[in-house]
C-alpha cells in the first residue's frame, strides 16, 4: 500500500531553485541573486570561532544578534525576529496567520516562496498582476483586501522584476490597510535601492503595529550559505507568534556570529552597493544596445523581456551550455523574460557576449 500524504503536499509548488551549484568555478553564477563578493575576513573569522562550540546548541533566543540588530536599527530587541534566512520568517508568518477560509494578497510575479504560504495553510491566494512598468499596483492590491484577508506581502524592491516603489507610496498604502491585516514589507534587496535611504522605512514601524520589515544577510552581506534573516516587527505580539510556530534553534551558531560581525561593517555595505551600481549601469546600457529594455532596477539584478520570437527557456539552456547561468522568466511567473544577477565585471562581460552571440546568431 502506498503512503498517504496530506492534501497540502499536493498543493505546495516546487520551489524553482537554480541549477549549477556543482559545475565549478568557471561558470558565471548569475541565477540566484547571490553576492559575487565573499564575506569580509572578520566575518569568516567570527563564524569560524563559533564552530569551536558546536557541541552545544546555538542560543535559542538569538540574543546577541537581536541586540546587535536593535542597536543598528533602534528597534526593541523584543520586536525583532531572527530566522534561518528570511524564507524561514515568511513561512512562519504563513503558519501563524493563515488557515482555511483566510486570504493572502501579493503581487505577481514576485518572490516564488509566496505561493507556498497559501498552499501549506489552505488559505486562498490572491495574486495581483504588476503594472505596465513591472511594479506593484498598490491600488489594485488594496481593492482585494477584505474581512478574510490576514496577510499582505509587498516585495520592495520586487523579485524578480527588480523594480521598487517610493516610500510615500508604501506609507499611503499602509495607512489604508485595515488593522486586522498583517503587512509584510519584504526588503531583501533594500540596500541596493537608490530611491531613498534603506533606513527610511523604519519610521513606519512605530505607526503600524501590523507591519513586518523583512530583511536578510544573504544579499548585501554575502551570507547566503549560512542562512540568516530577520524581521523588524511593529509589535512584540508578531515576533512572539512567529517564534511560536517554529522549531527550536532555528538559526545556527555560525550564522548568528557572522551576522553580528557583519553589522559592524557598514562601510562595506556602501562599497558593495557602489560596485553593484557601476556594473548594473554597464549591463543595462549593453542590453539597450542589443535592443532590449530592462526594467528600472533598484536591486542587484536586472529583468528584461526578450524579443517576441525568442523562447526564454531555450535562451537559459543555451547560455548554460556556454557556462552562464541565468533565470528563466517562465520559471518565475512571466514567459519571455530573463532575470540576471549582477556579478563581477568578468562574469557580466561573459554574459553579455554570450547573449549577444545567441540573439544575433
Amino acid at each position: 500500500m502506498a503512503l498517504e500524504f496530506s492534501e497540502r503536499i499536493r498543493r505546495i509548488p516546487v520551489y524553482p531553485a537554480a541549477s549549477g551549484y556543482s559545475l565549478g568555478e568557471e561558470v558565471a553564477m548569475l541565477a540566484s541573486n547571490e553576492s559575487p563578493y565573499q564575506p569580509l575576513p572578520e566575518v569568516i573569522e567570527a563564524a569560524s570561532r563559533a564552530l569551536t562550540g558546536v557541541n552545544r546548541y546555538p542560543d535559542p533566543t538569538n540574543s546577541a544578534l537581536r541586540r546587535a540588530l536593535s542597536d543598528r536599527y533602534d528597534v526593541p530587541a523584543s520586536r525583532i525576529a531572527v530566522g534561518n534566512g528570511s524564507c524561514d520568517i515568511l513561512l512562519a508568518a504563513g503558519e501563524a496567520l493563515l488557515e482555511p477560509g483566510s486570504e493572502i494578497v501579493y503581487a505577481w510575479p514576485s518572490f516564488s516562496v509566496y505561493p507556498h504560504l497559501a498552499a501549506a495553510s489552505g488559505a486562498r491566494a490572491i495574486e495581483v498582476p504588476l503594472d505596465g512598468e513591472h511594479r506593484h499596483d498598490l491600488d489594485a492590491m488594496l481593492a482585494e483586501i477584505n474581512v478574510a484577508t490576514r496577510l499582505v506581502i509587498v516585495c520592495n524592491p520586487n523579485n524578480p522584476t527588480s523594480t521598487a516603489l517610493a516610500l510615500d507610496e508604501i506609507a499611503a498604502f499602509l495607512d489604508a490597510v485595515p488593522r486586522h491585516v498583517c503587512v509584510m514589507l519584504d526588503e531583501a534587496y533594500c540596500e541596493f535601492s537608490l530611491l531613498e535611504d534603506p533606513d527610511a522605512s523604519l519610521k513606519l514601524l512605530d505607526r503600524h503595529a501590523n507591519l513586518i520589515l523583512l530583511r536578510t544577510f544573504s544579499k548585501i552581506h554575502g551570507l547566503c550559505g549560512l542562512r540568516v534573516g530577520y524581521g523588524l516587527c511593529g509589535s512584540e505580539d508578531l515576533r512572539v507568534a512567529l517564534d511560536q510556530v517554529r522549531q527550536p534553534f532555528f538559526c545556527n551558531a555560525a550564522a548568528q556570529a557572522a551576522a553580528v560581525e557583519a553589522l559592524r561593517h557598514s562601510d562595506e555595505v556602501t562599497r558593495r552597493v557602489e560596485l553593484n551600481l557601476a556594473e548594473r549601469t554597464t549591463v543595462e546600457y549593453e542590453l539597450r544596445e542589443l535592443g532590449l529594455q530592462p526594467a528600472e532596477s533598484q536591486s542587484n539584478f536586472v529583468w528584461f523581456d526578450l524579443p517576441d520570437s525568442v523562447d526564454d527557456r531555450q535562451v537559459v539552456s543555451d547560455l548554460a551550455a556556454r557556462g552562464v547561468l541565468v533565470r528563466s522568466g517562465t520559471a518565475l511567473g512571466r514567459e519571455g523574460a530573463l532575470r540576471v544577477t549582477i556579478g563581477t565585471e568578468r562574469d557580466n562581460e561573459r554574459f553579455l557576449a554570450e547573449l549577444r552571440a545567441l540573439l544575433q546568431g
